[in-house]
């Protein structure tokens, strides 16, 4: 009567968080700053992203999620019970509902993580769900039908791609190359080629403004300043998309290798339906330029950007929620056989 229900794109990258007849009211990154000498929460979100790069030696920024998975279970415990909290005010009638996705090829102690940094949080029951189910659901796909939908979810620290059919995912690739990769991959060949050092945040913007990974893509450049390897002292180098692309290819392509396994696992009579639909493309990686279109010759079958694909898994978390009898009746039932059991 008094609870809320709350969907949870557990981002390595962002933490979008959906309130049930609110919407996505919630999209910050996911960064924690920590004072080290007292273990105090300085900051947390968009204010301590800005503080990435910036700090002194006694103030520490830390992303609590590393690969999709959580790296610190304490600090990303602070973080989700601010943002829950942030979301919903704090009350004794509170206590949530709360579905949180993970990726698709995590281990179970990495999915009792998960579930124990969420009740830790406050939650009151806690639903877990792969993201490429939650994307699908949040880009409007109809995935309860005997037919087959693939989706290529790109967030921050994973890429999902999966077939889904009846409800469930059919088969599924889960790999740790995704947007941070990307960045690690701009940053790595400007020190190797401009001798430049530059940081996470430089690194995102050449991503987001100059970055396209189609052959005939956009041609931009910017202004890229960062310190010099040689002589210590700020510069100032001319980064252009044609040489980004060099630098992005080898993760691109693994993201390639991952969607042709998909469908060559997947069974004819769903591949075809696939071939007729398309492959919807979801996360922060979807608006990578070129990406769709790369994708459309690499596989050979038509691929969608989904509307608003940032925030599609945390509306698939919602609509789980919202339609919970039908999603989480199998999951609830297991639950309290376990309780039972216990």
């Amino acid at each position: 009567m008094f609870g809320k229900d709350i969907g949870v794109d557990l981002g390595t990258a962002n933490v979008l968080v959906h309130v049930r007849g609110k919407g996505v009211i919630l999209n910050e990154p996911s960064v924690v700053a920590v004072d080290q000498t007292t273990r105090r929460v300085v900051a947390v979100g968009e204010e301590a992203r800005q503080m990435v790069g910036r700090t002194p030696g006694n103030i520490r920024a830390i992303r609590p999620l590393r690969d999709g998975v959580i790296a610190d279970f304490e600090i990303t415990e602070l973080m989700l019970k601010h943002f829950i909290n942030k979301a919903i005010g704090r009350g004794m009638f509170a206590q949530p509902r709360v579905c949180v996705c993970i990726p698709a090829g995590i281990t179970s102690v990495e999915k009792k993580a998960v579930k124990q940094a969420t009740e830790a949080a406050g939650a009151k029951h806690v639903y877990l769900i792969e993201e490429p189910k939650a994307a699908a659901i949040g880009a409007g796909l109809d995935i309860t039908l005997p037919s087959g939908n693939m989706v290529v979810d790109i967030g921050g620290g994973t890429t999902d791609v999966a077939v889904l059919s009846l409800g469930d995912v059919v088969t599924a690739s889960s790999i740790r190359v995704a947007g941070d990769k990307f960045d690690d991959a701009i940053m790595t060949y400007i020190k190797k080629h401009h001798n430049l050092i530059i940081g996470e945040r430089t690194a995102e913007e050449i991503k987001i403004r100059v970055v396209s990974v189609c052959p005939d893509g956009r041609q931009a450049e910017l202004d890229v300043r960062g310190r010099d390897m040689v002589s210590g002292l700020p510069k100032t180098v001319v980064i252009r998309s044609g040489e980004m692309s060099q630098a992005l290819a080898d993760s691109v392509a693994m993201i390639v290798a991952a969607s042709k396994t998909v469908l060559e696992r997947t069974p004819p009579e769903l591949a075809a339906d696939i071939f007729d639909k398309g492959v919807v493309l979801t996360g922060g990686g979807a608006l990578l330029h070129g990406m769709d279109k790369l994708l459309t010759n690499e596989l050979q079958v038509p691929v969608h950007v989904a509307e608003d694909p940032m925030t599609c898994v945390a509306r698939g978390t919602g609509a789980f929620l919202e339609n919970i009898d039908k999603w989480g009746k199998p999951e609830a039932a297991n639950a309290a056989k376990r309780r039972n059991w216990s």
